[in-house]
């Protein structure tokens, strides 16, 4: 247990050097793998069920080449569609915002080393050091957020677009 005190610690400290913002980043990324972990898993037992039951109505039809039949197919296609791209919108928002809440820290980092600038009449390097580290965290935080969210989206938006395109292609008309 002492490797997992340690590991506490070393994150509490982390956390403080980097203030309140870096908080803001942390929910931001829980929040974020949550959905990447969620679409992951989707993708591994739910999708199959939700294809194969489209695919299961679709080839229950005995005609398949009406207009009717052509606006039921399109139906099955949206609505499978709707739940493969489910929270990637709101994802890439996150991923979007990461960077934009590093970039907060930086400046409340920044404003942080000009009012001990102004307290201390700019002499003090160390005091102004906790401060430049206050800005240089949150901001490499919130880009390294960003970079794991943006890896992470474009494979999931892959597999959706993928998966999406082996359910229209298996929703057949000509037999």
């Amino acid at each position: 247990m002492y490797w997992l005190d340690s590991a506490y610690e070393a994150v509490a400290r982390f956390m403080a050097m980097g203030g309140d913002v870096l908080w803001s980043i942390a929910i931001l990324l829980f929040i974020m793998w949550t959905l990447i972990f969620e679409r992951l898993w989707y993708f591994k037992t739910g999708w199959k069920a939700d294809a194969g039951r489209a695919i299961a109505t679709w080839e229950s039809r005995a005609e398949r080449k009406s207009w009717e039949a052509h606006q039921i197919r399109e139906m099955l296609i949206s609505q499978s569609r709707l739940q493969i791209n489910q929270y990637l919108p709101f994802l890439k928002a996150l991923v979007a915002l990461a960077p934009l809440l590093g970039l907060l820290g930086t400046v409340t980092g920044m404003i942080e080393v000009f009012n001990i600038m102004a307290v201390t009449g700019g002499g003090d390097a160390k005091m102004m050091a906790g401060g430049v580290s206050r800005a240089t965290i949150p901001t490499m935080a919130g880009m390294v957020a960003a970079i794991s969210g943006v890896f992470a989206n474009s494979y999931l938006t892959r597999v959706a677009k993928r998966e999406s395109e082996f359910l229209a292609d298996n929703l057949t008309t000509d037999h």
